[in-house]
């Protein structure tokens, strides 16, 4: 293995501005056969990129909420095709919003798939109603069960299960973990993945500790625009390769308030932490010591298509061409269209700041790359780290 092309592939974001800074770690089995940074953790006091910082991994996040979920999954707790308004029941008798403004009864209940695989018709919108009517309960603190529970007064989109749209479905899953097992979402993630994986340097909220380690956040705007396009949207949007950084300080806007543990977009973290995670997804289901955090068995259903050709419609983003979603995330379908170099079933997702995660269980492989900028252009550099990684191998 050469990885000569990865590490002037990472250079070259530096040098075109495509990242102020980057890190990856890429191994084989529980092998690390490459680490590197280049760039700056801080660009204005030119602080380099040493690869042990602390980044928001946003949407990776969502890797470790279907893996807390598929783990009751397998205990029998639920099962994929129970409705959700069984475990909370403010999920029985939704209404959907029409397009001319009127909220009729949905005639289909939304079930667990939905939320796993984003087709419950929830939407991304954290100003809704029923999370400013959480946020006026808990007096701002955000208690992740109440938040859930407010989220279900809101309307859908469409009827459960008609197509894909990017939500809030794995932040409500986590209050469905939360829920069902007696535990702040976050106590159990820590007792059952980040504990048995020995991941000591992953947390869902900051800390005085952590924020000094922490890469300084910037967003991207674009050359033809004054402002920054939504975080949520820019992943799906992409945005011009002219533009400028801002310095954002320490905020996720997605970690509602004080007691949310956004199960969508809310783990800190490093990358050597990070890929603990994704080492034992590429093992199947197995950590660096022994300890199994899902059957082979599960780690293959997480990376099978759930979706059909109608319901993937709107799952056009350009870097995930030629891909299918399945329990939480892309899986790689369709070689041909979508011109990669990855095996079919490799999977993974990608973060709102730059983050990106990458899973083959085929080969063992797994590959955890951060940078820290939202709207980070993520239909540029995902698929050639993707690629590059492949192409060293």
């Amino acid at each position: 293995m050469d990885f000569t092309k990865l590490k002037e592939l990472m250079q070259h974001f530096v040098d075109e501005e495509y990242a102020p800074g980057n890190t990856i770690r890429v191994c084989i089995g529980n092998e690390v056969v490459f680490d590197y940074s280049c760039g700056y953790s801080n660009i204005n006091n030119k602080k380099e990129m040493r690869g042990d910082e602390f980044f928001y991994l946003y949407s990776c996040s969502k890797i470790t909420t279907v893996t807390a979920a598929l783990q009751l999954l397998e205990k029998g707790v639920f099962s994929l095709d129970d409705p959700l308004y069984e475990y909370i029941p403010e999920y029985r008798n939704m209404y959907i919003q029409t397009e001319n403004g009127d909220a009729v009864k949905a005639k289909k209940d939304i079930k667990i798939i939905n939320l796993f695989n984003m087709t419950a018709g929830l939407t991304y919108n954290v100003d809704s109603s029923g999370i400013k009517k959480a946020r006026e309960l808990t007096c701002g603190r955000m208690d992740t069960d109440v938040v859930v529970r407010k989220i279900a007064s809101d309307p859908l989109s469409f009827e459960p299960g008609e197509r894909f749209q990017y939500s809030l479905c794995h932040d409500v899953l986590a209050g469905l973990v939360s829920i069902v097992s007696g535990m702040k979402f976050r106590d159990y993630v820590k007792e059952n993945i980040f504990k048995p994986l020995g991941m000591n340097s992953s947390v869902y909220h900051m800390t005085d500790e952590i924020r000094w380690r922490m890469a300084t956040q910037y967003q991207y705007i674009s050359e033809n625009s004054d402002e920054a396009v939504d975080i949520v949207e820019a992943q799906k949007t992409g945005n011009d390769k002219k533009g400028r950084y801002e310095e954002v300080g320490f905020k996720n806007s997605l970690v509602l308030g004080e007691e949310y543990d956004s199960g969508g977009a809310g783990i800190i973290s490093t990358v050597a932490d990070y890929m603990k995670l994704a080492t034992a997804l590429a093992n199947h289901g197995l950590g660096q010591d022994g300890e199994r955090i899902l059957s082979a068995s599960t780690v293959d259903l997480m990376r099978t298509n759930t979706l059909s050709e109608t319901q993937l419609e709107p799952f056009n983003w350009k870097q995930l061409i030629g891909y299918g979603y399945g329990l939480g995330v892309r899986t790689m379908m369709d070689k041909e269209k979508s011109g990669s170099l990855s095996s079919i079933g490799e999977f993974g997702w990608g973060g709102a700041a730059g983050a990106s995660v990458y899973i083959d269980p085929d080969i063992k492989l797994s590959a955890v790359y951060a940078k820290h900028t939202l709207n980070p252009r993520e239909e540029y550099y995902q698929p050639k780290v993707r690629d590059c990684i492949y192409s060293c191998l």
